[in-house]
């Protein structure tokens, strides 16, 4: 019977380490899209998806494509994944980064919805990991759809975050 016990705490153990490096990871990359106000203390920073004007603002700019890259590593997608949400292909992106060229609007700010959204997500759910895992389940509040498959459309992301504000509050309808 102990060893079940120690068996179960070092689960967690390493399951409230892996969480912890999630969310250092999604700091991390969230670091490299951030602004800060003219005039104000460099440590007020603010994502460019922190308001509908930053996130327009910033997606008119165009994101550097390593943006796209970053969000593949953060997300967990597969090649495939990514290319079918956000419409474009990986070496596409690749190419863009050798050449220092950036994103159009349009998938500048996919991409970070996409980022507010894992951020909302590990938030929530405590890892990417389990955020990913949810991502594809059937949610109640979507209609049992598969949140995964509405991803590629700005509806999608914005129904997403809606149903993940609602299980933030506890609303499972």
């Amino acid at each position: 019977m102990e060893k079940g016990s120690k068996k179960t705490t070092a689960k967690k153990a390493v399951y409230k380490t892996e969480t912890h490096i999630s969310k250092n990871m999604v700091n991390d990359y969230a670091v490299a899209y951030v602004t800060t106000d003219p005039g104000v203390d460099a440590a007020a920073y603010h994502p460019f998806y922190a308001n509908q004007v930053a996130l327009l603002t910033s997606s008119k700019k165009g994101l550097e494509a390593k943006a796209a890259l970053d969000f593949l590593n953060l997300s967990g997608f597969s090649h495939q994944q990514f290319q079918d949400t956000f419409k474009t292909t990986v070496k596409t992106i690749q190419n863009y980064t050798n050449q220092a060229q950036k994103l159009d609007a349009s998938l500048s700010e996919k991409i970070l919805k996409a980022f507010a959204l894992f951020e909302k997500g590990i938030a929530l759910f405590g890892s990417a990991d389990v955020f990913y895992k949810w991502l594809h389940q059937p949610a109640y509040g979507l209609g049992n759809q598969v949140p995964f498959d509405i991803l590629d459309t700005f509806t999608g992301v914005s129904l997403i975050e809606e149903e993940l504000i609602r299980l933030e509050y506890g609303d499972l309808a």
